[in-house]
């Protein structure tokens, strides 16, 4: 989350009523997502409908738009499409930031309630459906393209320079972060070179093209009081091979999505496929380098609330637990077949 609220309540409020028509009660923050650039609200209107209201930094979201009109029209249900403007457009912008509104649903996430069998097999077959989706050339252009870039693996490196020439300062999160990275070196240096392996082997080879979710974890899994699921937040769309996506199914973020029972569902509703190993190991380590990276800008150049940045750490150091993310990583790939 954002480290300040860029705008005051009253100033979000005010862009509801003036934009949307929407006669808000109250406004209150929801410490969901690790995106550093979004901060998220649940507003309550006078008429007691509720909705989820997004702010993010940046313009650069027409692709969100675009991405879910394209989702709708191929006859994707199970997505939540934004509440319209008074002008009948799907943002807002507010100076450098926009806004987004959703209608609220009331359910729990793929991170607190564990998905049924035949929820697995409807989010295979959603998924699929999804990744088949034949992608203008127009739309294409506007959405990003995997290069395997080395951009967090380069963070990561800067992390240790950083830690190298710099006095530790007296947080107390940022000095457990030290010690944790400085502890775990070898892993942590492990999983940057292994991605950056894995990254240049790719980089020269051709494969096909879909459009993936890149972030579709059990907490953007959204499950209503009746059973049916919803994939959300589509910031982040990218054509990449399918593997980008399918690399959290089985992948463990979170310490969840981690049983061989739940892969099996799902692969039932997604059908046969062949699974490129090479292509899967690089997403899992690529995401663990990634999240190191992001967590540890946080950590060690921010400052904030104590008690989310501790929440924070310790989802942070959990991805190093048995059967976490960082297990799983290593792991993957000693099983080629298809599924």
């Amino acid at each position: 989350m954002l480290e300040k609220q860029p705008f005051s309540d009253e100033r979000i409020i005010g862009c509801l009523a003036t934009e949307y028509g929407i006669e808000v009660e109250t406004l209150i923050v929801l410490p969901l997502g690790a995106d550093l650039n979004a901060s998220i609200y649940k507003a309550h209107a006078n008429d007691q409908s509720c909705y989820f209201v997004k702010l993010k930094h940046g313009h650069n979201h027409d692709s969100i738009v675009t991405i879910l009109s394209l989702l709708q029209n191929a006859g994707i249900e199970n997505i939540i499409l934004p509440v319209k403007t008074i002008q009948g457009q799907l943002t807002q912008r507010m100076e450098d930031f926009t806004l987004i509104v959703y209608p609220f649903i009331e359910g729990q996430d793929g991170f607190s309630r564990n998905l049924t069998d035949g929820q697995w097999i409807t989010l295979g077959k959603v998924l699929r459906k999804i990744h088949d989706i034949d992608v203008p050339p127009s739309v294409q252009g506007q959405v990003r393209r995997e290069a395997y870039s080395s951009k967090w693996r380069d963070i990561v490196r800067s992390l240790y320079t950083h830690m190298e020439e710099t006095e530790p300062s007296g947080d107390k999160i940022a000095l457990k972060f030290r010690a944790f990275m400085e502890e775990n070196s070898e892993t942590i240096h492990r999983l940057v070179n292994r991605a950056e392996q894995l990254g240049q082997s790719l980089r020269d080879q051709s494969f096909a093209f879909v459009l993936c979710h890149s972030d579709i974890h059990g907490g953007n899994v959204l499950i209503d009081k009746m059973g049916t699921i919803y994939i959300v937040d589509w910031d982040d769309p990218i054509m990449a091979p399918k593997e980008r996506d399918l690399m959290f199914i089985g992948g463990g973020v979170a310490n969840v999505w981690n049983k061989p029972h739940e892969e099996k569902a799902f692969y039932e509703g997604y059908g046969k496929t062949e699974i490129n190993r090479t292509i899967l190991a690089y997403y899992r380590y690529e995401r663990i380098v990634e999240d190191i990276a992001d967590f540890g800008q946080q950590f060690l150049l921010t400052t904030g609330d104590e008690q989310s940045r501790m929440e924070a750490y310790k989802y942070f150091i959990s991805q190093f637990e048995p059967q976490g993310v960082v297990e799983i990583a290593f792991k993957t790939g000693d099983d080629p077949g298809i599924f």
